[in-house]
């Protein structure tokens, strides 16, 4: 059929009706992608084409409270690899295998995979200085030095539970997992647009975005303090060859904690060269056991303030034993102590007298002074893992509970709340929640950002009881259990515990955990130290075993914190088998015949150099030392003597 040439013109037309609507559709398309999403479109394509490579911040230092760095960063750089970048894949594995101490045939693997990159780990992670630059010069296309940095303890084992450790991802354990949103900082990163063969894309440029670097924290812990105390703990391992050993101090009066150690322990920056348990558990926070006699402290407080003892003027009859509720619960000397002071019952740690004061206050005013002291829950100390330890319950105990409960049995504590409850008895009766973080300090500037303040928790007892507590403590280690934490000179307050443990279920007669607290001055207190040892082997009491490396701790402790001595301190009182302490006399000046006839027996001698006269002595004269010493002599004749014979003694 012919088609008229009207009929034709009108297809025509709607034909290109049609075709300049689908035109004017496809400009208002474009203008729409182009105007109205052009920018949103563009951030897709960019995102897709733009390939990135991280930079790690620089963590956070952490120092001891007088700046002296713990654990801080070093560099150390990181090799990735860019596949795509990468044209000559077996020759870039023949040259870079030796340097990174991989198999050619592994790192191969590695550049062929199917990624946009790839870190060459573990011998590529966190090389050294010296090996990044080796790399650096050998120019390998798509291999790439990142900068990456690892943590650094100078100090080996010193502080490790405390301080904890660090992987990949950040810290794991310690004060470096507690606070690691603010040590770790933020990444930063260098990124740039690549085509699909990982090219860099044409006109394009590097983006770089710095890394804030974490912030800086000062501990409470004391470094010195914190020396004194781990080496005190080494000697007692290797003396007594114990299971474990605690050492805490504390500042009674802020909760700060000066020193915190255990063993066994491990090196921070070497951990995974330790057994787990070693590096994941914090002892002094998370070991609990039944504490003993140093508990005795928190009845004592917990009587002297319901005014249910005058410990001067009232007494005590010691039998040995008592029979409480069907039980017999003997005191620890044979026999008993008979007719004494209450004063004497604590010096003496007299079981039979403290179950006396718990059944005088009663079991709902012992153990509300013991929650009140803090026990039963955790202490809010800023470490990860600590553990409540384990109290009656109220509707639990009865006669023997009670009485027990008194003098330390059948309750479960932790270290760190055993020093902090007595703090709180020392201190004038406010109980402070421990810590160790100090303050927060800007990398950069130095300028501190955050101060954290001590946290009283709650007022326990009186200053008036406190003070009563603090003298009965002094009598202790001048008169009582406690002699050997008697420091000549120094005002010492102290109470020994030595506990069964408990092993599957039953009290063992053969294993202790032997501990002691001690505070000083015990006037005006500066710190307190708590020491518990896990099955010692020979003896097995606080007195013999713990005392003396408190003893040890608080001496150069106090001295390194330059507090003076005392002439106020109460006398010691010397037990059988105890060695008194003596003054050096001066012997500068004298001859070897007329010291002979002066020196009473109380020291040795020891002397070097020729001739019939004193020129020199060591220790000086005025020093405090043990009966039976070795002094030692430096002979000459009168014309060595200096003008003033005392300004040659060795001080």
């Amino acid at each position: 059929m012919k088609v008229s040439n009207v009929t034709l013109r009108r297809r025509l037309f709607l034909a290109l009706v049609v075709v300049l609507v689908g035109f004017v559709a496809l400009i208002g398309r474009l203008g729409y992608v182009q105007l109205v999403r052009g920018g949103e479109l563009s951030a897709k394509a960019e995102d897709n084409w733009r390939r990135e490579v991280a930079f790690a911040p620089n963590r956070g230092d952490i120092t001891d409270r007088n700046g002296t760095k713990l654990a801080y960063n070093v560099s150390s750089p990181t090799i990735v690899a860019i596949p795509v970048q990468i044209k000559d894949k077996e020759g870039t594995a023949k040259t870079l295998a030796p340097v990174l101490g991989i198999s050619e045939t592994k790192l191969l693997g590695l550049l062929k995979k199917k990624a946009m990159s790839v870190i060459i780990k573990p011998e590529g992670l966190k090389i050294s200085l010296d090996k990044a630059l080796e790399i650096k010069k050998l120019g390998l296309p798509g291999i790439v030095v990142a900068e990456d940095n690892k943590r650094y303890y100078p100090f080996g084992e010193l502080a490790a539970s405390v301080l904890g450790i660090t992987g990949v991802d950040g810290g794991l354990t310690g004060i470096e997992k507690k606070y690691d949103d603010k040590l770790k900082g933020v990444k930063g990163s260098i990124s740039y647009l690549s085509d699909a063969k990982g090219e860099m894309m044409p006109g394009s440029t590097d983006r770089y975005q710095a890394p804030t670097d974490g912030l800086n924290l000062e501990l409470t812990i004391d470094k010195q303090i914190q020396t004194i105390m781990e080496r005190e703990l080494d000697q007692a391992m290797t003396k007594y060859k114990a299971n474990d050993a605690i050492a805490i101090a504390m500042d009674p009066n802020t909760g700060e904690v000066l020193g915190m150690a255990s063993r066994p322990t491990f090196e921070p920056g070497n951990y995974n060269a330790y057994p787990a348990e070693v590096y994941n558990r914090i002892l002094p926070i998370w070991m609990t056991y039944e504490p003993g006699s140093t508990f005795k402290i928190i009845t004592l407080s917990a009587a002297l303030e319901e005014g249910k003892v005058n410990l001067k003027n009232e007494h005590f009859f010691d039998p040995g034993a008592v029979e409480i509720g069907g039980a017999r619960l003997r005191c620890w000397k044979k026999g008993g102590h008979g007719s004494q002071t209450f004063l004497e019952v604590v010096q003496n740690s007299c079981n039979p007298g403290f179950v006396a004061l718990g059944n005088r206050l009663g079991k709902d005013t012992l153990f509300k002074y013991i929650k009140d002291f803090g026990f039963g829950k955790k202490t809010g100390i800023d470490l990860g893992g600590e553990e409540n330890g384990i109290l009656f319950k109220l509707s639990q105990v009865g006669p023997v509970e009670l009485a027990t409960t008194a003098f330390g049995q059948g309750v479960s504590v932790t270290p760190i709340q055993q020093i902090a409850a007595v703090s709180a008895a020392v201190n004038g009766g406010t109980l402070y929640e421990p810590h160790l973080a100090k303050a927060w300090t800007n990398p950069e500037t130095g300028k501190v950002v955050q101060e954290i303040q001590p946290e009283p928790v709650r007022k326990v007892i009186s200053e008036k009881t406190s003070a009563q507590v603090r003298e009965a403590l002094e009598s202790v280690v001048a008169l009582g259990t406690g002699g050997n934490a008697f420091i000549d000179g120094y005002r010492v307050g102290g109470k020994t515990g030595t506990a069964q443990k408990v092993i599957n279920g039953r009290y063992s007669p053969n294993e202790h955990i032997v501990s002691f607290i001690g505070v000083a001055p015990a006037d005006n207190p500066k710190i307190v130290v708590y020491v518990a040892v896990d099955n010692p082997q020979g003896i097995q009491f606080g007195g013999v075993v713990a005392a003396p490396i408190v003893r040890n701790i608080l001496e150069d402790s106090l001295q390194y914190m330059g507090v003076p001595k005392s002439s106020a301190q109460i006398g010691k009182k010397y037990k059988y088998g105890e060695t008194p302490i003596v003054t050096v006399p001066n012997l500068v000046g004298k001859t070897v015949s007329d010291i002979y006839e002066d020196m009473n027996m109380n020291f040795n001698l020891s002397s070097a150099g020729s001739g019939n006269t004193v020129i020199r002595q060591a220790p000086a004269a005025g020093a405090r030392v043990d009966k039976g010493s070795t002094i030692r002599i430096y002979l000459g004749s009168d014309a060595d003597l200096p003008g003033d014979a005392d300004a040659h003694a060795d001080h």
